[in-house]
């Protein structure tokens, strides 16, 4: 058994050594058929025809595991926080989910996208972050997104509720200055105070307009849905210029004009931040969140405005309010996990392929 193993292993991208001895290795895992950057090989995920999906580290897309973003274009980073939510609790748990069923995203996606033959990219594991103290945690995750940005890598993060983009977008300033966003969601997270608090998953949004750290003329808003407190619930950041676009201007249509729109009204220059919290998607696809509305956006559509962002000049995006315990099934995170995948492939630099009819 050893001796085939060895054999296989001269046939494959990765040595095989410690799978031979009982244990599979994600060090490293490289395509002699790709490029490479600054001589180093570019990463790519471990290959389901040649180690079985059940098996690996449950790395994002099975990477390589890296404890710094030295050297890399690309990260993925988790944040498990959920002590800013205000309904369901559980978030905390949405990175360690995403990355389990991430193991079905392969490489090159259905419009020939091929970031891994083009970046650099790994699994830069989770902040460390306080949950007994969201200010903390808050300041935590700020400081280690400036070291993230200040090393040149662009991170993607799984989380975690919507309160830690505040502290990412106060990174984001630091390395870019203002920026545009592009934000899918139910809720506009534009909320003043939360129980009395000016942090929480409901305003990070207003935190981060009143900081200057969004452009609202360069900012949209897409799938805001659900009952509200009072009418017009939309109004402040209506008055600052930001695109709105509730939920009923999204039914039964394509997301291609829309995002024709979006595009051209936040132009190719401006440095752009996509946040994308799960519960745009509609429940009956996604329940597993904190605070889930129905009439939402098909899975179709959140590719849609994922895919309408190239072209715009990313540089940092997130995942979040996934809540595994609500969705014993999964399907949320792998949802997740694949629209994280479509992020990565809209980031400037990006190799596409020639599809074949």
């Amino acid at each position: 058994m050893a001796g085939y193993l060895r054999m296989l292993s001269s046939r494959l991208h990765f040595p095989l050594k410690h799978l031979i001895n009982g244990s599979v290795s994600q060090t490293r895992h490289i395509s002699s058929s790709c490029p490479t950057k600054n001589g180093r090989p570019f990463n790519e995920p471990l290959n389901g025809m040649e180690c079985a999906r059940a098996g690996g580290i449950a790395t994002m897309y099975r990477l390589p595991f890296q404890k710094d973003p030295k050297g890399l274009d690309v990260g993925f980073v988790g944040i498990p926080l959920d002590i800013g939510t205000s309904n369901r609790s559980g978030a905390r748990l949405g990175p360690r989910q995403i990355r389990m069923e991430s193991v079905l995203v392969r490489n090159v996606n259905t419009i020939g996208a091929a970031p891994y033959e083009s970046l650099q990219v790994a699994d830069i594991g989770d902040v460390n972050i306080n949950l007994y103290d969201l200010k903390k945690a808050v300041q935590m995750i700020k400081e280690a997104y400036v070291k993230i940005f200040a090393a040149g890598c662009t991170p993607l993060t799984l989380g975690g509720d919507h309160t830690l983009t505040y502290p990412i977008l106060q990174a984001v300033k630091e390395k870019y200055g203002q920026i545009g966003l592009v934000h899918i969601d139910a809720h506009n997270d534009c909320e003043d105070i939360m129980l009395g608090e000016k942090i929480a998953h409901g305003t990070p949004f207003r935190r981060s307009l009143e900081e200057g750290i969004i452009d609202p003329k360069k900012m949209v808003q897409i799938g805001l849905r659900g009952s509200e407190v009072s009418a017009n619930c939309h109004q402040w950041q209506k008055d600052l210029g930001v695109k709105v676009v509730v939920v009923e201007e999204c039914w039964y249509k394509s997301m291609v004009p829309l995002m024709d729109e979006v595009r051209a009204m936040i132009g190719p220059d401006i440095p752009v931040y996509i946040s994308f919290d799960i519960d745009a998607l509609d429940p009956s696809v996604a329940p597993g969140t904190g605070t889930p509305e129905l009439g939402g956006l098909t899975t179709i559509q959140a590719m849609e405005i994922l895919r309408g962002c190239r072209g715009l000049n990313i540089i940092g995006g997130d995942m979040v309010e996934v809540c595994p315990a609500y969705d014993p099934l999964g399907t949320t995170a792998l949802i997740a996990a694949n629209l994280l995948f479509e992020m990565l492939c809209v980031l400037p630099g990006v190799k596409y392929h020639t599809m074949l009819p």
